[in-house]
């Protein structure tokens, strides 16, 4: 935009907006997306705006009318419908109209006759503008003869949508809105290792179970063949025995890459016969993108330019001092050949979402160079919007929060290891509310194959419940390594590390089956999930307060649905104390009792006003999670809890 000093407009402050509009604000579909911004003028001239907003696929842009909220605060929602990017700005102006018609009142009716004049020519210079219907509804105006006849608020409206604009502001920058589908926001992750089930035909048996849980996706670590040299064996020990099955992250070998499958689990026509049966359950199948090769992959012979070489010609392996990782190359980033490199990994989740897959966990993508990803996801959501992508990336917020930004869907997070009632109030606070949550999506995960927390480790089954309905109502995204937390196991391979002892990363488990593990109770969390939108956002997260440290309070609530946690963080012993609601917050009336009905337990208490008593025993029910209900009366005076 050329620049005009007649301009007078400033817009600044503009939310949601990233990075000064380098990154994408995410939503999903069918999101009111609220956009406000700083919006001010010299002098006591009124101010008129519009958020402009398009999808990508659009040319023209639609407007929504901002509104004056205070202190020079604009707003309007805009309703995102499609799968994409959507781009918005804002447009503001001094409204001469708007202006005369307020100071009119103000006037003395001897100044009438100029103000008519006035008046009249601003309307005919909009009749002018004017197409269609509105042309027509102006023309009346257009022979006004007293101020009178131009105080309509049919006419207000008319000259909003066709007044003067000439000299309009408008924000210096298209801001992105990123719009995945539903499940990005709202999701139950399931994660087993399929060789520990037999083949992929013998997995397609563990669907019903999975579905009957209430788990909807379904989460594989790499299917691939397994290279043989440098195979690791039981344990993570560096040698490896005759039939030990080696680490599925040590990808590649003579019968194939990244795009084959592991023999023992069978062809492709086999998975994608279980992708298939998968959906029929409400299941999407996810499969975990590592990028690295062991020393057998056909990349290594193929394209030895793309990984780094030691001063003796040898390929340098993975390590993180004083880890050494010999069974995986990890690919150079700084290669000569960098091009084909990107091209061909990008292929990967082409060559993979051509199979029926839309759903990507990513390995360590802190570890691979953070501009790949911002064009390949972008790349890869032109072809495949529906596409989500799952950040692994245990490491330095700032990364992280860029990785997010720079493309990922949802990001795993540090939750595993927030067990206080501070930790977890302090980092939820910031990872659900903007700016963070205009761009990073938490996805809560108690345990993973790497990470047994000393939680885990000694806190018996009280430490699984816990964790399962905190990870469950904190973040609307949440996943287990399945079989294991089903089975509460619990057992390090040493004192200090949280990997397991016996790790499936290693071998292979026969899971079988037990009388004793947590199925039943993750069904009915989950179940609670889909039965509540409170629970499907994290927007409206709000933590209460509670006199007791071992005690943490929160709701989420969407219009009428409303629902309260309290969850003891103690694993071994009964805590009690008073919690305090934010009744206003949760729109309940303050004179009037509620019911707190336990979704867990069923049972129903009638609470009345802020200041309740709870008591929580780790080996009965360490939690509550309470659907508040309101008195209604009808007209004959009868009272029930809607």
């Amino acid at each position: 935009m050329d620049f005009d000093g007649r301009r007078r407009v400033i817009i600044e402050g503009v939310q949601p907006e990233v990075e000064c509009g380098l990154f994408p604000a995410k939503r999903v579909v069918g999101d009111r997306v609220v956009v406000e911004a700083d919006i001010f003028a010299d002098g006591h001239d009124l101010i008129s705006a519009v958020v402009q907003y398009r999808h990508a696929s659009e040319k023209k842009m639609r407007e929504a009318r901002m509104e004056s909220l205070v202190n020079d605060r604009w707003r309007a929602e805009i309703v995102v419908d499609q799968l994409g990017f959507y781009v918005y700005t804002i447009e503001a102006w001094i409204d001469h109209f708007l202006t005369w018609h307020r100071d009119l009142a103000k006037r003395d009716e001897s100044d009438f006759d100029v103000q008519l004049a006035i008046g009249l020519e601003m309307v005919r210079d909009a009749h002018r503008r004017a197409k269609g219907r509105d042309k027509k509804k102006l023309l009346p105006f257009t022979k006004a003869e007293s101020v009178d006849d131009l105080q309509s608020a049919d006419l207000l409206e008319l000259m909003w949508r066709n007044g003067e604009r000439r000299f309009s502001s408008r924000y210096q920058i298209e801001v992105m809105i990123e719009v995945d589908r539903k499940k990005a926001e709202f999701s139950s992750w399931y994660e087993l290792f399929p060789r520990s089930f037999g083949t992929l035909h013998d997995l397609e048996k563990q669907l019903p179970r999975i579905a009957k849980m209430g788990f909807d996706v379904l989460y594989f670590p790499p299917i691939h063949p397994i290279g043989e040299t440098f195979r690791k064996g039981k344990n993570n020990r560096v040698s490896s025995e005759e039939g030990d099955a080696g680490s599925p992250w040590a990808i590649g070998s003579t019968l194939g890459g990244h795009k084959s499958i592991h023999s023992d689990l069978g062809t492709m026509d086999d998975f994608e016969e279980l992708v298939a049966l998968a959906a029929k359950q409400g299941i999407e199948i996810a499969l975990d993108v590592a990028f690295q090769a062991s020393p057998d992959h056909p990349y290594v012979r193929d394209h030895p330019e793309w990984f780094s070489h030691r001063p003796d010609g040898t390929i340098q392996y993975a390590e993180n001092p004083p880890k050494k990782y010999q069974d995986i190359y990890p690919f150079h980033f700084e290669s000569e050949g960098w091009q084909e490199l990107w091209g061909e990994l990008a292929d990967v989740f082409r060559f993979w979402a051509g199979k029926g897959v839309r759903i990507f966990r990513v390995d360590n993508p802190h570890t691979k160079a953070m501009p790949f990803w911002h064009w390949c996801i972008r790349a890869l959501k032109s072809d495949f919007p529906d596409a989500i992508f799952l950040a692994e990336a245990f490491t330095r917020p700032k990364i992280m929060y860029w990785l997010a930004k720079g493309g990922f869907s949802q990001s795993y997070t540090y939750f595993a290891w927030r067990n206080t009632k501070f930790e977890l109030t302090e980092y939820f606070e910031e990872i659900t509310k903007p700016p963070v949550s205009d761009f990073f999506r938490p996805n809560a995960w108690p345990n993973t194959p790497d990470i047994l927390t000393e939680y885990l480790q000694y806190g018996g089954r009280p430490a699984f419940v816990i964790r399962l309905v905190l990870a469950a109502t904190l973040s609307s995204n949440y996943g287990i390594y399945g079989p294991a937390f089903e089975r509460m196991v619990h057992i390090a391979r040493e004192t200090g590390s949280e990997e397991y002892l016996d790790s499936e990363k290693y071998e292979i488990k026969n899971w079988g089956t037990s009388d004793d593990d947590l199925s039943e109770l993750i069904a009915l969390v989950n179940r609670i999930r889909h039965e509540n939108r409170a629970l499907q956002q994290n927007l409206t997260l709000q933590f209460h307060e509670s006199d007791n440290d071992q005690i943490i309070c929160y709701s989420k609530a969407v219009d009428d649905n409303v629902i309260v946690a309290i969850v003891n963080l103690d694993p071994n012993s009964t805590q009690a104390g008073w919690v305090e609601l934010d009744l206003a917050a949760l729109n309940l009336d303050t004179t009037r009792p509620f019911q707190a009905h336990d979704l867990l337990t069923g049972a129903r208490h009638t609470w009345h006003g802020a200041r309740n008593y709870v008591q929580l025993n780790p080996q009965v029910t360490p939690a509550h999670i309470f659907k508040i209900r309101r008195r209604v009366r009808t007209e004959r005076d009868f009272e029930y809890y809607l």
